[in-house]
């Protein structure tokens, strides 16, 4: 039984989903019985997990630094007045860079990728949302509030979404379109555990939180499902800081 049986045969996207979270959200959805349209860049790993949950899933390669692509797809998802129930903004990349080291070509490449994109998604797939409603949930990051170094252009993009969604709730709410944001702690995706999570940081990271276990993606994917849902249906314009109370004050 789904969770949340209002999200049943609701259409949903999700960018970035081919890996880590979005995968996470993706699957997530695909228990509530949602009908998903996610993208990414990794065909690869698209196309494996759109095979692998089947119906009611669909996969599309989309470059979301390139806008004619972005409409390309909303428009072929959205032909013939077919509504989209919930967006989900998850694709985002994180490097490590140094204030020295980037150049103005890095820096404009993460803002198109990180927040230009969250911009053409919700102008592009807002105006096919139902009158009843519908919701958009942008996940920014832990990363804005403790401010880790050396990722000034990642955390400068993360502050932007939040003002983003704080603005555009107010843009959206009279049209019965609820704007969240869902900002994760450090959470143990395959490609953070490979790269990034040592012993040392795994000892950080519970010495951090309120609640030392380590994050899981889909208890990240479980709170962006309570936001698409009608359970949140009085939350607008918020941030949800899923991170076990690291940012706690």
């Amino acid at each position: 039984m789904p969770a949340y049986p209002d999200l049943r045969n609701r259409r949903v996207l999700v960018t970035g989903g081919a890996n880590g979270i979005g995968e996470a959200i993706v699957r997530a959805f695909h228990e509530q019985e949602a009908v998903i349209h996610f993208c990414d860049t990794d065909a690869s790993a698209g196309q494996s997990l759109a095979r692998e949950l089947g119906d009611r899933v669909s996969f599309t390669r989309v470059d979301l630094t390139r806008e004619a692509q972005i409409v390309r797809w909303v428009k072929g998802i959205t032909k013939g007045g077919r509504p989209i129930h919930a967006l989900v903004n998850n694709a985002a990349r994180d490097p490590r860079m140094t204030l020295e080291s980037m150049s103005v070509k890095d820096w404009d490449d993460l803002f198109a990728s990180n927040l230009r994109a969250y911009f053409l998604m919700a102008r592009e797939t807002s105006p096919a949302m139902p009158k009843a409603g519908g919701a958009i949930i942008n996940l920014a990051s832990i990363t804005f509030h403790i401010a880790p170094a050396p990722m000034t252009a990642y955390v400068a993009t993360k502050g932007g979404v939040l003002g983003f969604t704080r603005s555009l709730a107010r843009e959206l709410g009279p049209r019965g379109i609820r704007v969240n944001t869902v900002s994760p702690g450090w959470v143990m995706t395959e490609r953070q555990l490979k790269d990034f999570v040592t012993p040392a940081v795994k000892r950080l990271i519970r010495r951090s939180q309120c609640v030392p276990q380590l994050l899981q993606p889909a208890e990240i994917a479980d709170v962006v499902l309570f936001l698409a849902s009608e359970a949140s249906r009085a939350i607008t314009g918020q941030e949800i800081l899923a991170d076990r109370g690291w940012a706690h004050s």
